[in-house]
């Protein structure tokens, strides 16, 4: 123990005697600011912070060394001072050349690795010709139905010198299977291969509700890439478990990390029913958060998130690998902050919410653009919220020292809170039913949206200030930033091309590996050798996907009230 009876004795008595000599005349004579002092999660901040408020801080048990279980200072012992974070920012638009150009003058700009966004017909598994798709293209990410796209979109790309992180969910099997064969027509081996595919399906259900088919269909998918990729892509994270989406639909910091991690635990009791040994696949899952306002509180939900994992990974799941017991995680700032009123200020905000990931010993960051309230990110924004990660870099010295909030008596008790609150949420999922039965209670959603119309009766009725939304707004505020404007004739080039690739491949070999892929999905094995067959061929993402609606079904979410 840090702090021994006799001690936190004599500090109580010298509180007191403080609270009466010095803070009482001081609050007489200048009053403290009205309001709530809250985090951004509701949270009661406290004037003052002692060690009374640690009494029982264990400085092995709870905190330890960088490097270390419990790895509540970083997973790894020289944290930014041996490697600095990956700077990762997610860009995708339009078609696939048109993402390729803008990937490739991010890397000249001094990214170091990709990050795909897809177009919302990709993400919910539509070919950009499907009648579902129509208006769509191209607007929130890129559009990919075929192999040939991603080999438009990776073209002059060195997979094997940079990593790539995909968000992609309830097709993600498919995306994937078509980067690792655009690799192969590379030249490169799988075991080269480094990157992220995001895959979490269980936060769809939860937050973001990009799902097609029934929760346990969708996880065998999972299982499938987690197996496959355990024994052939060794540098690949299978799984990126995602809270991002989870904040970003409403919720506190707390019900981030507790339905981010007790997620990623579902994952683990999939694969391990699977028959897999757990060290053969926990080293390769990564974990995606949000980077908040609150910069405090963002610091404490990354610091203890890693302490649960490491607890759980190894003495409740008996992880014997101290690598499965690592949460390494990427952050990216919070888009759900971002205003369209004074635009400008949208930097400040993302340039706080990237130093507390820093400090809270991200290992990957993106960074939003001031202008994604309005429209996806122009080249000039894009290149400022990469430079925003830079000047922190090498010019802040927060990278300089490792966890240097470590110690601090708010940030240690923000880290306990946070941790004491995800052990409570785990306890109401377990009794529950778990994980998929507390979705289909709609335990998750109904807790989310509590927090979110919370936030938002604050934010209404001026408890919460937003500047330049509900607080110092300038009347006569102009939109004055770019706005990123895609090629017209893009939708005519990308259908040219699909129809194009029908025409062309050989559609009797794509009928085979079509058929094939229905009798496996139909049987237990393992999807993955299946839907590379049938990606190979150049059969589509439409084409694939419609095999998956026809035997496991789509899925409709219940109503709650």
């Amino acid at each position: 123990m840090l702090y021994d009876k006799k001690s936190l004795d004599q500090l109580r008595a010298t509180r007191s005697s403080w609270q009466g000599q010095t803070l009482r005349p001081s609050t007489d004579r200048f009053s403290e600011r009205r309001g709530e002092f809250i985090t951004a999660s509701g949270e009661p901040v406290e004037r003052l912070y002692t060690p009374l408020d640690l009494p029982d801080l264990d400085y092995q048990r709870d905190l330890g060394f960088p490097g270390e279980y419990p790895y509540t200072r970083g997973v790894h012992a020289t944290m930014h001072r041996g490697r600095l974070w990956t700077m990762r920012m997610f860009a995708g638009f339009g078609t696939a050349k048109e993402t390729n150009q803008r990937f490739k003058y991010l890397l000249k700009q001094g990214q170091t690795g990709l990050s795909i966004a897809f177009d919302m017909p990709t993400l919910m598994g539509y070919d950009t010709d499907a009648p579902e798709a129509l208006g769509e293209f191209g607007r929130c990410g890129v559009a990919v139905s075929t192999l040939k796209d991603m080999e438009v979109l990776l073209d002059g790309i060195p997979l094997d010198q940079v990593t790539t992180s995909m968000t992609i969910n309830s097709p993600a099997a498919i995306i994937w299977a078509m980067y690792i064969a655009a690799a192969e027509k590379q030249g490169i081996p799988l075991e080269r291969l480094g990157g992220t595919t995001q895959n979490d399906i269980l936060k769809e259900y939860i937050a973001q509700k990009e799902y097609l088919f029934p929760p346990e269909p969708s996880m065998r998918l999972v299982t499938d890439t987690v197996e496959f990729g355990s024994q052939h892509l060794p540098l690949w994270n299978t799984i990126s478990i995602s809270g991002y989406h989870i904040r970003e639909a409403g919720s506190t910091a707390a019900q981030e990390l507790a339905f981010t991690l007790a997620d990623g635990m579902e994952y683990v009791r999939w694969a391990m029913d699977r028959g897999l040994d757990i060290d053969d696949f926990a080293p390769r899952l990564s974990f995606f958060f949000n980077a908040h306002n609150d910069f405090f509180e963002e610091i404490a939900k990354y610091r203890a998130a890693r302490r649960i994992w490491a607890r759980e990974m190894r003495h409740t799941f008996g992880a014997k690998n101290p690598r499965s017991w690592l949460l390494r995680f990427h952050t990216q700032t919070a888009g759900c902050t971002l205003t369209a009123q004074q635009p400008e200020i949208n930097t400040v905000r993302v340039t706080i919410q990237a130093l507390a990931a820093v400090l809270g010993g991200t290992q990957s960051l993106h960074t939003n653009s001031r202008d994604e309230a309005l429209a996806l990110p122009s080249e000039e924004a894009a290149t400022i919220a990469l430079r925003t990660q830079q000047v922190i870099a090498h010019e802040s010295g927060a990278a300089n020292t490792v966890d240097p909030l470590g110690g601090s008596y708010y940030m240690e008790a923000l880290t306990l809170k946070m941790e004491q609150q995800a052990y409570e949420y785990f306890e109401q999922i377990s009794a529950a039913g778990g994980v998929l039965p507390a979705i289909q209670q709609g335990f998750f959603q109904r807790e989310i949206a509590k927090a979110a119309y919370q936030y938002q009766r604050e934010t209404d009725e001026k408890e919460r200030i937003i500047v330049g939304a509900n607080d110092y707004v300038d009347p006569e505020d102009r939109i004055n930033v770019p706005i990123l404007e895609m090629d017209p004739r893009g939708y005519q080039r990308q259908i040219a091309r699909l129809e194009r690739v029908r025409r062309e491949r050989d559609n009797e070999r794509v009928g085979t590996a079509l058929e094939a892929l229905r009798r496996a999905a139909e049987g237990t094995e393992n999807l993955m050798p299946f839907i590379l067959d049938a990606v190979r061929a150049y059969g589509s993402l439409g084409e694939i996907t419609g095999v998956f609606r026809d035997v496991f079904g789509a899925y409709q979410e219940p109503t709650f009230f």
